[in-house]
């Protein structure tokens, strides 16, 4: 299990009391949204960096596509991921031993502090 899987069944079973329907959608999107935080953290710290370093190795407007690219990318990738067979044996999995315990509101503020972040690289170009 990776830290995603881990992460994504404790927002799944945070939501599932409440939203039973909807609680998988939920913890999709969040899932989703924390990779594609972190990818875009990324890319700004190194777009920063390849600026100080005075490399220019793509355009702004290329690197916004390969962006928007790999964000839908993420997102396709979770939906098939966590949809269906694999949820169902992470279920299976985490029933028979305890699950991780995650800090509800750090996780909730983790998307929010890795795109203050960025932006705070962001503003360094």
């Amino acid at each position: 299990m990776t830290v995603f899987d881990q992460i994504f069944y404790t927002i799944f079973m945070r939501f599932k009391l409440r939203y039973k329907r909807k609680a998988n959608t939920i913890a999709l999107l969040y899932t989703s949204v924390l990779q594609i935080a972190i990818v875009f953290l990324l890319g700004c710290f190194f777009a920063a960096f390849f600026n100080q370093m005075n490399y220019n190795a793509m355009s702004s407007d290329k690197a916004w596509v390969l962006f928007i690219i790999a964000a839908i990318i993420i997102h396709v990738k979770n939906w098939l991921k966590y949809n269906g067979k694999t949820r169902k044996i992470m279920n299976a999995k985490f029933t028979k031993k305890k699950a991780p315990n995650h800090n509800f509101g750090l996780l909730i503020a983790l998307p929010f502090i890795c795109f203050v972040l960025a932006i705070v690289f962001l503003q360094a170009l």
